[in-house]
């Protein structure tokens, strides 16, 4: 059964929220990419089981990957970075294909399903590892992060100042989780965290940004 269709037809509810803008500055490397050429995109908001379900659903990204960034190789795991022993934050490599979605539009799902506002946490997930950060790999992912960042605060959509912190991040820094962590939600619909924190933003997901999630496929 297809990743959509087991999302789709999950019962979940979420509270419906108003479309951020979208990005007014976009990446430079996606206006004219080449055929067949991928991008990456590495973001952490939260959980990064929740933040790996909304961006499976995604038209135009071709994998998701999540792993540890902020932090050195020798303690990235699961069991050192919940120790809080650690700078990394549980993070998602995004890889997408330029001609069918942006960095910049990435962006924008990314801030409307997490709480940007709030330092080191969401919700009851408290940690340095829960911080929302836009990890960048070149100046001019940086520019755009940093010219949204502004482009919302100015709107004043959201009721307290962007906390999100802009990191640089090699690409070779970024440490994949363990391979259980790995498309969590789909194969763990029954977890209690799930079902109540994870289900309702891949729902919100699908109703905010119907335009650019992958159609749900009919179950057999």
């Amino acid at each position: 059964m297809a990743l959509t269709s087991m999302f789709g037809g999950a019962a979940c509810a979420g509270e419906k929220a108003d479309r951020l803008p979208a990005p007014q500055i976009e990446l430079n490397a996606d206006k004219n990419p080449k055929p067949g050429e991928t991008h990456v995109a590495i973001v952490a908001g939260g959980c990064f089981w929740c933040m790996d379900g909304i961006f499976r659903q995604i038209q135009g990204v071709t994998d998701v990957t999540s792993g540890y960034a902020g932090g050195t190789k020798e303690t990235a795991n699961y069991e050192a970075v919940c120790s809080h022993t650690t700078d990394h934050a549980e993070a998602v490599r995004i890889t997408y294909d330029p001609t069918k979605i942006t960095y910049g539009q990435l962006l924008q799902v990314f801030f409307s399903l997490h709480d940007p506002t709030t330092k080191d946490r969401q919700g009851n997930d408290v940690g340095r590892q829960y911080r929302s950060a836009v990890f960048y790999l070149d100046e001019d992912q940086k520019h755009v992060a940093e010219a949204y960042i502004k482009q919302l605060d100015a709107t004043k959509i959201f009721p307290n100042p962007i906390v999100t912190t802009l990191e640089p991040l090699k690409p070779d820094a970024f440490y994949p989780a363990e391979d259980y962590h790995q498309n969590y939600v789909a194969c763990h619909l029954g977890n209690p965290y799930v079902r109540y924190h994870a289900l309702p933003m891949v729902q919100k997901v699908r109703e905010e940004f119907k335009d650019k999630v992958t159609p749900a496929t009919t179950q057999p």
